[in-house]
């Protein structure tokens, strides 16, 4: 494949998760938005929404875009809060996939609803402390989903 390609690239991809976050109560719980994939990589597992950031496109826009095309949320993305590495190798050490993934949150009212789109076959609300307890689930959900806590409980945000 071209260098830019997809599949056993010669350069990482840029991409997008987004840790949406929902209102569960007035107590300041939150549940998380997860998907199942229904493509490669990682597919059946679940995770953050989010995808490939496409040529001309910013952060947020992508964030919108993604979540949009994987479940029918309209969302207002708010900070990108770290970055994580998703490498997939095949039985050779080969790199299959290579993503950069710029994490953002977001936030939904607490009656969003959510249907399995575009990549995903399945959608669900779990609450935040029970995130780890989810599987088959990416690695680094966990401790991305306690960051974007953090930045949603510190007070309003700004837009990227």
């Amino acid at each position: 494949m071209s260098a830019h390609g997809r599949h056993y690239p010669n350069v990482p991809r840029v991409g997008v998760g987004v840790t949406v976050l929902r209102p569960r109560d007035q107590a300041g719980e939150w549940d998380v938005l997860l998907v199942r994939r229904a493509k490669a990589p990682a597919k059946g597992m679940w995770s953050l929404p989010g995808g490939a950031v496409e040529l001309g496109e910013t952060i947020a826009q992508a964030a919108e875009r993604e979540v949009w095309e994987e479940t029918g949320l309209t969302i207002a993305p708010g900070p990108a809060f770290t970055a994580v590495d998703a490498i997939h190798r095949d039985a050779q050490g080969r790199v299959v996939f290579h993503y950069v993934i710029v994490e953002v949150v977001a936030t939904v009212p607490a009656d969003a609803r959510a249907e399995p789109r575009s990549d995903v076959d399945a959608v669900r609300w779990v609450p935040t402390e029970n995130v780890g307890t989810v599987r088959p689930l990416t690695p680094r959900v966990p401790e991305v989903v306690e960051l974007a806590l953090q930045i949603v409980r510190r007070g309003p945000t700004a837009d990227i």
